[in-house]
């Protein structure tokens, strides 16, 4: 099972300001931990939303860019880890453990959707996954 653990951002870090040397080697004290226990698939910091952009669709299907920052605050996300653990329990030991307060998100796998998609477009997406994860990624 996949989970995206997010780390909600606040005024500060949409400020840009950097976290202190405590709060890094404490953050860094965990992502050993998990890396240790081979369920870190990813992790990372994000810039503040005022580097950032949004992008919408219009009513005719065209696409627009929205360059931030963005105002709600509560609603944007500074960093995140992904991880790949046994069951949803372990999930809620390891993000009680993070040092920061977070929100958890079960990731969809392709089976998932077996019920909705034709099973060649299942495989097809099955496929582009275990390429991504082969080599680390996109770019």
């Amino acid at each position: 099972m996949r989970f995206l653990m997010m780390v909600k951002a606040n005024a500060d870090s949409e400020a840009g300001v950097m976290p202190s040397e405590a709060a890094i080697k404490e953050m860094t004290d965990y992502n050993e931990e998990l890396v240790n226990a081979g369920v870190l698939l990813a992790g990372e910091g994000l810039h503040p939303s005022s580097k950032g952009f949004r992008t919408e669709i219009g009513t005719g299907g065209g696409r627009t860019v929205v360059d931030g920052p963005f105002a709600e605050t509560k609603e944007l996300i500074a960093g995140f880890w992904l991880l790949q653990v046994r069951s949803r329990e372990e999930m809620v030991e390891w993000a009680k453990r993070c040092p920061e307060p977070v929100e958890v998100r079960q990731l969809f796998d392709a089976e998932d959707f077996a019920d909705v998609i034709a099973p060649e477009d299942a495989e097809r997406e099955r496929r582009l996954a275990e390429e991504v994860r082969g080599y680390g990624g996109i770019g």
